[in-house]
């Protein structure tokens, strides 16, 4: 979500409850009761596992490894805790926002939440979060880990430091990084939140203030919801001036810097230490280049070594503009993209000399929430299309729009240009219903393996799911071989999205063929995004000659591991034993020893 609407999280309230009440959901109704522990043997969801959620007490102290979640307990990093120093108007503004919050929260409190909506479904077993986790050395290795492996994975995740009181989506978690070093055979894990400019405000304060774009800015709730965020901000009771992003998606290391971001703000610059610690060293505008938000998908061209990257606005013209960082860091200027709405863009393209920009049914429509519902509309009257652009362009003259009718990828894995049939060819995977991950539908989710070509000379297009429908699976969140990236690439690794929204193994899909091979993690063992690691950046070696990267979660005893398998075999190679819960996440990547070793 674009800045403008500031995907904010936590209004947890402040009131003679805020410390001990729980919303009861109950079939018939919804009331306050005293807080009890969660239980660990009742399922809360139809995920159909145990709920597993911990969170710090008010205010806030830092949480220590739960027992129940069978893990080693250890204190997280002492953090100081200090109450802000607020004047007298500031205090009794603070006392009458949150009596009025505290009305608010009973008022939604009268009506059932939606499943999209619901922390009870949304942070349920072994989505719920887990805190922070400082670095623990020679972990156990099962197998043997190739000698060519030698840095750091890390992955991204939503992780939301405080109990959700009303509505929360998944994707509404404060960002927290997952990392696992390896160097020369042995391996080490610490986990650690990002620290955004929402998440050490929240902190400071003992409990969230900032509302959360997806799961409580719907109707008229939401709009007092902002209402009520904007006027702490009047009287200086929070900053939302510097951030408000939770930075929990995407991760890219570009010109020397681990970079963790949502597409709600700027990047977060995040520094790997020499003992695979993780410390954020602040919100990172490219030394005052990046004035604006960027999605979470920036794409890095692995023969220029640039970066390009899109940022949207959903409240004022222009809705989107698109820029490119050198390898040296220095960005272009802006192009403004000419669209007629803002729509919500999670991720694009690129070829060789393109880039390929999404404009698909999936909308902002703020003036929804008046009349009571979502500001994230899927407009079935709306035409998608793509946007084909070249990549030094200075501005939107020569971008050329391609129609593709009914078209939504939330992901794109690859795109590449085919001179002879002047074609520009996008692999993604098109999910219907489109906004069924933002807003509850009784039609199940359907994500298909897609092939859609773009032809530059007709203006047409055409797309053909690449696997048959008797294999359909669905295929949601991977990639292609990273060297390879921009060009034709025979192969693609995704996760196997099933039982949604479990990822129960991967899949290598020959983009050419519809072949499919199948890695499963087993019975009920789940994992999320696979990681293609290239054997060596070596571009004339086998396009699948590397390793699949995966954090795989056992729920029958609840332990973590991080699994290597063979891209070419997909035979597992070795699993690390990870000391804590590693809960379902987004995306991630991979920085080798050298490039650790000059980081700015």
């Amino acid at each position: 979500m674009a800045s403008s609407t500031c995907n904010w999280a936590k209004a947890r309230l402040s009131h003679p409850l805020s410390s001990t009440a729980l919303v009861d959901y109950s079939p018939t109704s919804i009331s306050w009761k005293r807080r009890q522990p969660y239980r660990t043997n009742i399922p809360h969801s139809a995920l159909h596992s145990p709920s597993l959620l911990h969170f710090p007490k008010q205010p806030y102290q830092n949480p220590t490894i739960p027992i129940d979640d069978n893990s080693v307990n250890v204190e997280a990093k002492p953090k100081t805790h200090r109450q802000p120093q607020w004047n007298l108007l500031q205090k009794a503004a603070a006392v009458a926002l949150d009596v009025a919050e505290t009305a608010l929260v009973s008022l939604e409190l009268q009506h059932p939440l939606p499943k999209t909506a619901d922390p009870h479904v949304q942070i349920s077993g072994n989505f719920a979060p887990v805190p922070e986790q400082p670095v623990m050395q020679s972990l156990p290795i099962t197998g043997t880990l190739p000698s060519c492996i030698n840095g750091v994975y890390l992955r991204n995740g939503a992780n939301p430091l405080f109990e959700p009181v009303a509505g929360h989506h998944f994707f509404d978690g404060d960002g927290m990084v997952h990392a696992v070093t390896i160097d020369n055979g042995n391996a080490s894990y610490a986990c650690r939140f990002t620290e955004t400019q929402r998440y050490l405000q929240e902190k400071e304060l003992g409990r969230p203030v900032f509302p959360k774009a997806i799961g409580e800015l719907h109707g008229h709730s939401g709009v007092a919801r902002l209402l009520l965020f904007y006027a702490r901000g009047v009287f200086g009771l929070v900053d939302h001036k510097h951030g408000t992003g939770v930075a929990n998606a995407g991760l890219v290391y570009f010109n020397n810097r681990l970079l963790a971001m949502s597409e709600d703000d700027l990047p977060y610059h995040v520094r790997i230490t020499p003992s695979g610690d993780l410390e954020t060293v602040g919100r990172y505008d490219f030394d005052y280049q990046l004035k604006s938000t960027m999605i979470a998908h920036p794409k890095i061209d692995p023969f220029s070594k640039e970066l390009f990257a899109l940022s949207y606005d959903v409240i004022q013209k222009p809705y989107l503009k698109y820029f490119r960082f050198h390898p040296d860091g220095t960005k272009s200027a802006d192009v403004e993209i000419p669209l007629s709405e803002p729509t919500m863009m999670h991720d694009f393209a690129i070829t060789e000399n393109f880039v390929v920009i999404p404009d698909q049914q999936v909308v902002f429509k703020l003036q929804e929430m008046i009349t009571g519902g979502s500001p994230v509309v899927y407009d079935k009257n709306k035409m998608s299309s793509f946007g084909i652009l070249p990549k030094n362009a200075t501005d939107s003259k020569d971008i050329m729009w391609v129609e593709s009718p009914d078209t939504f990828c939330f992901h794109l894995w690859n795109a590449w240009e085919e001179p002879e049939s002047d074609e520009v060819v996008v692999i993604g995977s098109c999910m219907t219903p489109p906004d069924s991950i933002f807003n509850e539908c009784h039609e199940s989710l359907k994500s298909v393996l897609s092939e859609i070509r773009l032809n530059l000379k007709t203006g047409k297009s055409t797309r053909r799911p690449i696997i048959s429908e008797s294999e359909h699976m669905n295929l949601e969140a991977g990639m292609v071989n990273r060297n390879r990236l921009g060009r034709k690439t025979q192969y693609a690794y995704l996760a196997i999205a099933e039982p949604w929204p479990k990822v129960s193994g991967f899949a290598k899909v020959d983009l050419f063929t519809g072949e499919v091979k199948k890695h499963i993690y087993g019975d009920r063992r789940y994992g999320g995004e696979p990681f293609f690691l290239p054997r060596d950046d070596n571009c004339e070696s086998s396009e699948d000659d590397g390793y699949i990267i995966s954090f795989v979660h056992d729920e029958k005893n609840w332990k973590s591991e991080l699994q290597i398998v063979n891209a070419m075999n997909l035979q597992l190679e070795a699993s690390i034993k990870l000391p804590t819960r590693v809960p379902y996440g987004f995306h991630g990547t991979f920085i080798d020893s050298k490039s650790l070793a000059n980081q700015a």
